[in-house]
């Protein structure tokens, strides 16, 4: 999953991103409404988590400016203030989520993760791919033997494959969805990599990765 975070408090957002880090989320950092809009110009994301008062303006600008658009990315703001009307505005801008600070960072991933499940039509928390069992909430990936023994990247490799089985992924798409602007030094390679251990550590799921040759990457339950 790839998600904007638009947050000009410092200690806030940094906590938010080791939280999300750790869940496997890759998380890009905008301080501004400026710096919101030239990463939306230049990327897409799975999430936008937004906040509403900001340096150079209100977060629901850029939420309009978005819809205005026929942008439908899911987006959740945040508020430190307890006002009913900001809140209904939020959501008549076209918000799909809003949480009021302070928060547990536990329910705001649990929101992010709903409002994810939602966009890509799943509405259960686990899923089932042949014998593969995939909770993405509890982070539990299983078969019949018991938990697989995923990595962070692996995990999230195996969620944007999960949510969008049966279709090709192309290796762009995977990329953005796992490596934020911070991971510079990240090449093309690196997914490669990552999709060849997944698919050793699926063995025995009744599911595979197949490779469609110039296209990307596609999961499917065996026959």
């Amino acid at each position: 999953m790839r998600l904007l975070l638009v947050e000009d408090t410092f200690d806030m957002a940094e906590a938010i991103m080791i939280q999300l880090d750790r869940s496997g989320v890759a998380c890009d950092l905008a301080k501004t409404l400026a710096e919101a809009r030239a990463c939306v110009d230049v990327q897409r994301y799975d999430v936008i988590v937004l906040d509403i008062n900001l340096p150079d303006g209100r977060g629901t600008d850029l939420l309009k400016d978005l819809r205005s658009v026929g942008d439908r990315t899911p987006v959740l703001m945040l508020t430190a203030e307890f006002s009913v009307d900001d809140r209904v505005s939020s959501l008549n801008s076209g918000a799909d989520d809003y949480l009021v600070k302070p928060f547990d960072h536990r329910e705001l991933e649990a929101r992010i993760r709903a409002l994810y499940r939602r966009e890509q039509g799943d509405k259960a928390e686990e899923v089932t791919v042949g014998a593969l069992i995939f909770n993405a909430t509890a982070r539990v990936a299983r078969n019949a033997d018991g938990p697989l023994n995923l990595t962070r990247r692996e995990f999230s490799l195996l969620e944007l494959l999960v949510r969008n089985r049966g279709q090709t992924m192309s290796k762009e798409r995977l990329f953005e969805g796992l490596f934020s602007f911070d991971d510079t030094d990240v090449s093309m390679n690196a997914l490669e990599l990552y999709v060849a251990r997944l698919r050793k550590k699926l063995s025995g799921c009744a599911v595979r990765i197949e490779t469609q040759r110039g296209l990307g990457y596609k999961l499917e339950a065996d026959a």
